[in-house]
């Protein structure tokens, strides 16, 4: 004679065998579906022979349930019904940053002092995008007196892979003009690593990526630079060739012009009038400060510190949403987000460098 405590753990086991064995069915089901491309006659037969018995163990197992075989039942649904309430608010908050995200219109009307004034140090404004400005940034210029001389967006993301590697853990990207000073970064984590670093150890990687990203793009537009110059000069060199053969006044082309008979006169030759024609723009050059001032304003930052910029959100159903939303999201989702550990928490970060301005979120 079983126990109801034997009874417990039996249907727990049945029903975990049982459940396992329906989803392989299923899914392999879906593999010869899709994948292999099989017979749809024997894709139809293999779920009704593996199915059927199936679905007898599964009847066996549904019988103990008047016995004690509910409670697991009981806790299985409230958990599902706990997380379909989190993961239901969490993306409707989502939805709601992507929605009420700032225009880089709006930004560049303010100029690159963003409407107010600039001081050393470096912000981190957490949020969820992984493009555009989160309107968290607008209730920061709203509410602080001054904001930070070099603004970095980091946004955390977990990707599916095991472990990613540190020299490709961070993802830069300019938001605006350079003398914004305003950065995109994408933190990227596996699901086997454990973001239980020290802040000061995840300032350090932040910091070297960026510089490795500013010397990336400093030499990117560098080689852009010269291969422009030397399509430009090989193409006015080129066309003062007159070894080209041409049509349509190819005479009247070579003929040269006035200006050029006066630089000829000045000893300035075709190839040297054609670089100096070149705008300065495409010229190269290797002393260019803009690196050097980039780098030594990032420096200056470091040394007056981080703060980390976050926000306090609240999540509301508007006015005009119906009852049910409105006791999930008012209620329900309120309280799990008042309970669940901080962000804070995570980032083990010292409480006098965090800055918190709270929101509401219509959803």
């Amino acid at each position: 004679m079983l126990t109801s405590a034997d009874t417990f753990q039996v249907f727990i086991a049945g029903i975990a065998e049982v459940g396992v064995m329906i989803v392989s069915t299923s899914l392999v089901t879906l593999v010869m579906l899709l994948i292999w491309q099989s017979n749809l006659l024997l894709v139809l037969c293999f779920p009704l022979v593996f199915g059927s018995v199936e679905l007898i163990y599964l009847s066996a197992v549904l019988s103990k349930i008047a016995e004690g075989g509910w409670l697991p039942l009981v806790f299985a649904s409230f958990f599902l019904c706990v997380m379909y309430i989190w993961n239901y608010g969490s993306v409707l908050k989502y939805q709601s940053e992507v929605r009420e995200k700032i225009s880089m219109d709006i930004l560049l009307d303010l100029g690159s002092n963003l409407g107010t004034v600039r001081v050393p140090g470096i912000g981190l404004v957490y949020n969820q995008l992984v493009q555009g400005i989160p309107s968290i940034f607008g209730e920061f210029l709203l509410t602080l007196p001054a904001i930070h001389s070099t603004i970095v967006f980091v946004c955390i993301k977990y990707v599916p892979v095991p472990v990613v590697p540190q020299e490709e853990r961070f993802l830069f990207r300019r938001v605006g003009p350079k003398d914004y000073h305003m950065f995109r970064c994408v933190a990227r984590y596996g699901y086997k690593d454990v973001r239980k670093e020290d802040h000061r150890i995840f300032e350090q990687l932040l910091v070297g990526s960026l510089e490795k990203f500013l010397r990336k793009e400093f030499e990117d537009l560098s080689l852009e630079r010269n291969i422009e110059f030397e399509y430009n000069n090989s193409v006015l060199v080129s066309s003062r060739d007159p070894e080209v053969p041409s049509s349509y006044g190819a005479d009247d082309l070579r003929t040269p012009l006035i200006q050029d008979k006066r630089l000829e006169e000045a000893g300035i030759s075709a190839p040297e009038q054609a670089v100096s024609a070149l705008p300065s723009s495409v010229m190269p050059s290797d002393d260019d400060p803009s690196l050097e001032y980039e780098l030594s304003a990032l420096r200056e930052a470091i040394d007056s510190g981080f703060t980390y910029l976050l926000a306090h959100g609240d999540v509301r159903a508007k006015k005009n949403s119906f009852f049910l939303k409105k006791l999930v999201i008012n209620y329900f989702y309120a309280f799990l987000k008042r309970n669940c550990r901080a962000a804070t928490a995570n980032m083990s970060v010292p409480h006098m460098n965090i800055l918190e301005v709270g929101m509401t979120y219509a959803v």
